[in-house]
Order: structure tokens, then C-alpha cells, then sequence
């Protein structure tokens, strides 16, 4: 098996290392990633400038563009095979809920989805792991995420992919098929003076957790609160964003 292994915090981020060094065992791994972080950048791809891939070391690429670059370009034409799985991360914090819009975790396995290859995008959730510069540290996740693909991955709709999210704890419940929660509102930007006397202005943070009522966990929950009580979660989500239950509605009163 080939495996793709792409992520938006660069390519010598300890995250991918770990997962690089997990997936071997399953067959080739190809690391193509970008040559330093490119968190946000969700499924953007690079048009207005050439891209260059430079290879570290063998199996090793790192590319001047954003993380769908990078799994657009290994799977048209970079390698002289293909691939038979993508997998993006570990990201350095949570791909939770409204996250996925931003995300350049889920944008590069989407464009590997897109590309009608099996993808998942994987993410650790924590409170400290943004702070984490040792592949060690992701080892768990890693070891996840292996065993997870070694059992044989579930079938999927076309444009599908599994969002992953693995709790930083220090022993995994197990994992819950969970579906895509909600943040409130996101925190008001905060504006500053530079030495030079220029306002700047820093995006707010992420809204926090809506708050699902407390269900039996026998029952699906959101992918908030499976990491919240120490699960992992893995949630399919779609490239389609129609919304099926009032197209009909909406076209009758336009048609009126």
C-alpha cells in the first residue's frame, strides 16, 4: 500500500514525523507537506505562482504552497504512482465542529478525496498540545491511527472523508462515530499599536463548545463531546453542502 501523508503545520512538525514512523509498517509512506506552517488555509489552492517541491530526504518533499498543493501535486503527476491512501496530520490541536471550514487538516484530505482515493484527516485535541516540539508526545495518536487503518478502513460515499480527533489523554476510552458539534460565536478581534505607531489587529479566538444536552453514550454524540469525556472521535463529513431538507421548499417560493 502507498500512503500519502500530508498536514498544515509544515513538514518537520512533530505530528507528522510520529505518523510517518507509524503508518511504515503498512507499506510505502510519502511525506508532502509544506515547507512551514499553513494552519487556515483550509482547501485553497496556489494559482498565482509556481510551486516547488524540494526534496529533504528520501519518501520526504516539502512544498512552498498550502496543504491541498501538496496532495493536488503528489497525485498529478509528482510520483510516477499512485497512491492508495491519503492521510492528513496529526495536527498540532482539534479539528472540532465548525473547525473544518478553516482547516488546512481537512482541506488536504478532502482534495485527496477528491481525487477518489480513501482519505482521513487526523488532529490531537488538547489544551497544551499546540506547545508540543517532540514527535514522542504524538506517539499515541499515532499507534491510534495505525491500528485504525491495520483493521481495514470503513467504506465511504464518493467526497467523503473521516474527521479524527484523538483526545491528549493518558489512556483512550475507546471511539465514538460521532457527528460535526458547533462553536458559539467567535471571540471579538483584539486591536494593538505597533512601534511604528500602525493598528494591527489579531483574529479573534474560536467560539467555545455549544453545549449538547447530556445523552446515554449509547447514543451518537457530537465529536465535542466524545474527546471531551476522553474519547476518540471520528466523524464522516461530506464535500456537499446542500442542504436536502429545504432545497424543495425553497424552490416553490421562488417560483411563486
Amino acid at each position: 500500500m502507498n500512503i500519502l501523508i500530508a498536514n498544515d503545520d509544515g513538514v518537520f512538525a512533530p505530528g507528522i514525523q510520529a505518523l510517518a514512523e507509524a503508518l511504515r509498517p503498512l507499506g510505502r509512506v510519502v511525506v508532502v507537506a509544506p515547507e512551514s506552517e499553513r494552519s487556515g488555509f483550509s482547501s485553497a489552492l496556489t494559482l498565482d505562482r509556481p510551486l516547488r517541491p524540494i526534496q529533504i530526504v528520501e519518501d520526504v518533499w516539502a512544498v512552498n504552497g498550502t496543504p491541498a498543493d501538496c496532495v493536488y501535486l503528489s497525485m498529478n503527476g509528482l510520483f510516477d504512482f499512485e497512491f492508495d491512501l491519503v492521510v492528513s496530520g496529526i495536527n498540532s490541536g482539534a479539528n472540532l465542529g465548525d473547525d473544518v471550514l478553516y482547516s488546512g487538516t481537512v482541506g488536504a484530505a478532502f482534495e485527496g478525496r477528491l481525487m477518489k482515493q480513501p482519505a482521513i484527516a487526523v488532529s490531537l485535541a488538547g489544551s497544551d498540545v499546540r506547545a508540543y516540539n517532540n514527535k514522542e508526545d504524538y506517539a499515541q495518536a499515532a499507534q491510534w491511527v495505525h491500528d485504525f487503518i491495520a483493521s481495514g478502513l470503513p467504506s465511504l460515499p464518493p467526497r467523503h472523508i473521516l474527521n479524527i480527533n484523538i483526545p491528549d489523554v493518558p489512556q483512550l476510552k475507546g471511539a465514538q462515530i460521532t457527528y460535526q458539534g458547533r462553536r458559539a460565536q467567535s471571540k471579538p478581534i483584539t486591536s494593538h499599536v505597533d512601534p511604528r505607531g500602525r493598528q494591527v489587529y489579531w483574529i479573534g479566538l474560536a467560539g467555545e463548545a455549544v453545549t449538547d444536552p447530556q445523552r446515554d453514550l449509547s447514543q451518537i454524540q457530537s465529536d465535542f463531546f466524545a474527546v471531551a469525556n476522553g474519547y476518540v472521535s471520528v466523524t464522516p463529513i461530506q464535500m456537499d453542502a446542500t442542504n436536502y431538507a429545504v432545497l424543495e421548499d425553497l424552490q416553490l417560493s421562488l417560483s411563486q
